[in-house]
């Protein structure tokens, strides 16, 4: 089922922010675009705000390079004949909320602070707050990076498809958030392309639909039952009361010998999240990262996963369901793409739709991936150490959800990648099954999951949210 929409196609200017000290290279330099730097050991709990590297490794050496062991057709018999990406922004600045956070820390620890350490001493005397209000949320050049690198690489992966003849003839659709960091990691997405195939006489422009990219800011029983409801995220709340919780406020407040009542969660996490941006941001191993050791990343990465899974994920129905629309216009494109193969020639051979963390969570937990047996509660911490859902391996900056179409000998094919790794569809054994297994397997979604119902506030008054 194929939702019409009004939509409005127009193309924007990437515009860009000058950053200090950012050691990444553009899309031209062939190897070792990113220099091996002092990658702090917390690195990879750095949820949502984590580097896509921390995922791929391999990239550190070639940030174009293709895992070729990896990905590969289902047999050599088959043919990609679509594929759709969805994928999230790239690495932005802070939000102005978080901003704040970050300047009440700062000042916090220059006013107080009075550990003589050195790494505390070149916080004091030689970081200086840069973060504005202004850059909320925007993209940073690391951010187009990311973006037009991972171009190259899907290119690479799939040129039958991901092609410049695609290109020119308007069989590679792009689709954005309106938000500026979708918007110019889009504009970024192209720019590889062009200049990976030296494209230099034509533009290339793109469609903005919040409908389907933010479909959370349009679902009214997600606002009110989830969004706008305190209760909703209870969870969060006691966790930050929790004894793992207080162990880190002790541990930080005695690492800056301050009050430990002035070391709140909020602060806490306002330094985590500092130290995350200044190397995701600058490739630098900040001193603020000095404040956490391995154990203290590992709550923290804890406390983000559970607001995850509460406001996006398995905690509440709606959450899920709020993203029925983005999945039945992903179906619809396979859909068309699976009909017209029958006549030879495919309309549409590659859609490319950027959005965020909050539009690849929700659709992922609609179709059942990374569902741990146990939901994530403040109380199970320590239960949980072997749990599935971890954000930072499964939306990092330029997280992306691939679907490929594949025409073979017995049949439609249809293979899954996350962050350019395959993944089997939950309850589906192959790793590329019959498509037809795959639409017998959401059979359920695909009749339903209606978004005007789903997303309808119920006219009933009492508890408005279902917890799974």
């Amino acid at each position: 089922m194929k939702q019409l929409l009004s939509q409005k196609s127009f193309v924007l200017t990437a515009f860009s922010f000058a950053l200090v000290r950012v050691s990444y290279c553009s899309v031209e330099n062939v190897q070792v675009v990113h220099p091996r730097i002092n990658i702090p050991k917390i690195a990879k709990y750095f949820g949502t705000k984590g580097r896509y590297e921390e995922v791929n490794p391999y990239l550190l050496d070639d940030i174009r390079a293709i895992n070729k062991t990896l990905l590969k057709p289902p047999s050599v018999d088959c043919v990609p004949v679509h594929l759709t990406a969805v994928i999230r922004h790239g690495t932005r600045y802070p939000t102005a909320k978080n901003v704040q956070k970050i300047q009440r820390l700062y000042d916090l620890v220059s006013r107080e602070a009075t550990n003589d350490e050195k790494w505390l001493h070149d916080i004091i005397t030689k970081w200086k707050m840069w973060y504005t209000d202004d850059m909320d949320g925007q993209i940073v050049e690391k951010g187009r990076d990311d973006h037009r690198h991972l171009a190259v690489r899907l290119a690479k992966s799939f040129p039958s498809l991901i092609s410049e003849e695609n290109l020119r003839s308007n069989r590679i659709k792009f689709i954005t958030s309106s938000k500026h960091r979708c918007v110019d990691s889009t504009v970024a997405f192209i720019e590889g392309l062009k200049k990976f195939w030296e494209v230099k006489d034509m533009d290339f422009g793109y469609e903005v639909n919040d409908s389907l990219m933010r479909f959370f800011d349009q679902c009214r029983r997600f606002i009110e039952d989830v969004d706008k409801n305190k209760m909703a995220l209870k969870e969060v709340e006691l966790f930050k009361s929790s004894e793992e919780m207080k162990r880190v406020q002790i541990n930080i407040a005695n690492r800056l010998q301050l009050q430990y009542s002035k070391v709140t969660p909020d602060l806490v996490e306002a330094a985590f999240y500092l130290c995350s941006y200044e190397f995701s941001i600058k490739s630098v191993n900040s001193p603020w990262c000095n404040l956490f050791n391995e154990v203290d990343a590992k709550v923290l990465e804890y406390a983000n996963d559970l607001k995850q899974y509460w406001k996006r994920a398995y905690g509440h129905d709606i959450n899920r369901k709020s993203s029925c629309i983005l999945f039945h216009d992903v179906f619809s494109r396979l859909d068309q793409a699976a009909n017209e193969i029958r006549f030879g020639h495919v309309t549409e051979a590659v859609t490319v739709q950027v959005g965020h963390a909050e539009t690849l969570l929700p659709l992922l937990s609609l179709m059942g991936f990374f569902r741990d047996e146990t939901p994530l509660t403040a109380d199970n911490y320590v239960l949980q150490g072997n749990r599935t859902f971890h954000t930072s391996r499964i939306v990092p900056y330029a997280a992306n959800l691939v679907f490929v179409l594949y025409d073979c000998e017995e049949g439609l094919r249809l293979q899954f990648l996350l962050n350019e790794r395959p993944l089997a569809f939950p309850g589906i054994g192959h790793s590329a099954p019959l498509y037809e297994a795959v639409r017998g397997r959401y059979g359920d979604l695909l009749e339903g999951c209606n978004f005007e119902e789903e997303c309808q506030v119920p006219k009933a008054s009492g508890s408005k949210y279902t917890e799974l």
